[in-house]
């Protein structure tokens, strides 16, 4: 790699590590993009050369943040049984390790989604491409002859709603193990408990 693109690299990469520290400290709304390019220890201008907009800054955050979960499946290629309580445990496990390990870019999201207004769909948009793991999965389930609470992109819409909010708000002090435990409970059984009524 060259000189230049290296250091537009590093560039980028300070911008993204700043606007993460910066969003996590007082919020996506708060944060101006001067207030990043300083936090990174660049010129303002450098910003532009790499995003349009704070929202496209937000955006790359997205994607990096979708990657890392894709990546815990990659090359898995299999068509998951989420009735299956291993593993739906296992992707809650992945999904809550990502949004924890993510929580300033799941706030921003969360803020700038809910700035936007409802009539925008900008939340529903976040959810449903959020979830299109679960969603492909939950079809899986459905054109094997298992009966749903719903249509599949509702269904993985609501699981992803649910985990978000929870990363949004919860406290750092639950212990992961035990979000996990309990999410996979509440989804796998409902609050019907295991004994449900077919």
């Amino acid at each position: 790699m060259g000189v230049r693109k290296l250091q537009a690299a590093e560039t980028e990469s300070a911008l993204l590590e700043a606007a993460r520290r910066l969003f996590a400290e007082q919020g996506y709304l708060n944060t101006k993009i001067t207030d990043i390019t300083g936090a990174a220890g660049r010129a303002t201008g450098s910003f532009y050369q790499h995003f349009a907009s704070k929202e496209e800054l937000l955006r790359a955050l997205q994607a990096d943040m979708y990657e890392q979960g894709s990546a815990a499946f990659a090359g898995d290629g299999e068509q998951h049984d989420l009735a299956d309580p291993v593993q739906l445990r296992q992707h809650l496990a992945v999904a809550w390790g990502v949004m924890c390990g993510n929580r300033a870019v799941v706030a921003a999201l969360f803020e700038a989604a809910v700035a936007s207004g409802p009539a925008s769909g900008a939340l529903w948009e976040q959810l449903t491409a959020g979830t299109t793991v679960y969603r492909e999965h939950l079809e899986y389930m459905r054109s094997q002859g298992r009966e749903l609470p719903g249509d599949p992109e509702l269904v993985a819409a609501a699981m992803g709603g649910l985990m978000s909010i929870l990363a949004y708000t919860l406290p750092p002090d639950y212990s992961a193990g035990a979000v996990i435990d309990a999410l996979t409970a509440l989804l796998l059984h409902g609050l019907a408990g295991a004994s449900r009524p077919g």
